[in-house]
């Protein structure tokens, strides 16, 4: 049976790890999976590696932070060229992914990078890793595989994952029900990302923004509430924390982020995945972004899109407000939702999105593809 190595270094890597990992056992049974991942892929079948952690880490690592990553990298690395795979496969992380692509490579390894590292937005270099170091490249955004494939790196668009877990439909005020939330309410989403560090900076200024929209809500007729999507790599604890501390209820959802969006009215919402979610469901956002100072300044540097927000880049236009590093303070998220609230137009134009961006990441099934592509690839090498 062939053995396979699934190396996902952050949260949402363990998603699409347990996703990919579920259509591998599927498509080959008796399939043997190993790998560096979360409780999802664990959950999927995949034995972990013992002894190595996963990394969550964004913007520029601390020194204890960057200790981490070498202690992993050295690791993987002696892991790799010494035990048995018919394939590594990559989940983004391309800071420690494209070392450890190297590594396998040298070591006789079937090379496959599962969703493409970003380097068309910040690091065109990189590119030369991916041609030298990776026999194929699984892209999930629809623009990807002719800009890899005109650079030389073997590049297949399998579809995007994100469409498997999107409902067709949602029910917005059995959803509110469920969460306790007043159905008549304005309902206002907190979305403030998937890592700790991403909670310390934006949860508090969301409250602050939630607290100055329930103030100015006094004076319509409609109440509002606020609910904030928990991600589960992130302790419900911190997020805890930070709600016991504001002036406003807030209520908490766990791992639901589809369905916490389909309950709001409007967003705010941390740069990343999120935004795409938010998009697809076809709701109004506002997209922020804050991290360390230095890594801002040297992001204004090497970035080469013109926008943060994964949704506005697929969509090719703006189709959310994006505040960014100083720009992000409670009273400008609160006046920019006060504008999403206020525009007649504003969810008909989200749904006219929603409709467009489903149509461009094509149907769902990106993970049993994806398996396919890797299987038959495996099989392959194996007769050769």
């Amino acid at each position: 049976m062939p053995r396979i190595l699934i190396l996902a270094g952050e949260a949402s890597g363990d998603l699409h790890g347990a996703g990919l990992a579920k259509s591998l056992a599927q498509q080959c049974p008796g399939i043997e999976l190993e790998g560096l991942g979360g409780t999802k892929m664990q959950a999927a079948g995949v034995r972990l590696l013992s002894g190595i952690e996963r990394l969550d880490i964004i913007g520029l690592p601390t020194l204890s932070e960057l200790r981490r990553v070498f202690a992993v990298y050295k690791k993987l690395s002696h892991h790799i060229a010494t035990a048995s795979y018919d394939a590594v496969v990559l989940i983004d992380n391309p800071g420690l992914n494209l070392r450890l692509a190297r590594v396998a490579k040298r070591a006789g390894r079937l090379v496959i990078y599962y969703i493409a590292p970003q380097i068309w937005a910040w690091n065109e270099r990189r590119v030369e890793k991916l041609r030298k170091y990776v026999d194929r490249l699984l892209a999930i955004l629809p623009f990807e595989e002719a800009y890899f494939r005109k650079a030389g790196v073997d590049c297949v668009f399998v579809g995007n994952p994100i469409m498997d877990q999107l409902r067709p439909s949602y029910d917005a005020a059995k959803l509110r029900t469920e969460f306790g939330l007043d159905p008549k309410a304005t309902v206002i989403g907190l979305l403030p990302g998937s890592r700790k560090s991403e909670i310390q900076r934006l949860l508090p200024i969301m409250l602050e923004a939630a607290q100055r929209l329930a103030e100015s809500g006094n004076v319509h007729d409609s109440p509002r509430r606020f609910v904030v999507a928990h991600a589960p790599a992130v302790p419900l604890a911190l997020i805890e924390r930070f709600l016991s501390q504001s002036g406003v209820p807030v209520t908490a959802v766990s791992d639901r982020a589809y369905d916490v969006i389909a309950a709001c009215d409007a967003l705010i919402v941390a740069s990343g995945t999120a935004t795409l979610q938010t998009a697809l469901v076809g709701r109004p956002m506002t997209i922020v972004y804050r991290g360390p100072a230095l890594s801002y300044a040297i992001a204004r540097r090497v970035i080469k899109v013109r926008w943060i927000g994964l949704a506005n880049l697929i969509a090719g236009r703006q189709i959310a407000k994006e505040l960014i590093q100083n720009e992000v303070t409670g009273e400008r998220l609160a006046r920019e939702t006060e504008t999403l609230l206020a525009d007649p137009t504003g969810l008909a134009e989200a749904e006219s999105v929603s409709r467009d961006l489903r149509a461009r990441l094509g149907a769902p099934g990106a993970s049993h593809r994806a398996a396919a592509e890797i299987i038959a690839m495996v099989k392959r090498a194996r007769q050769s």
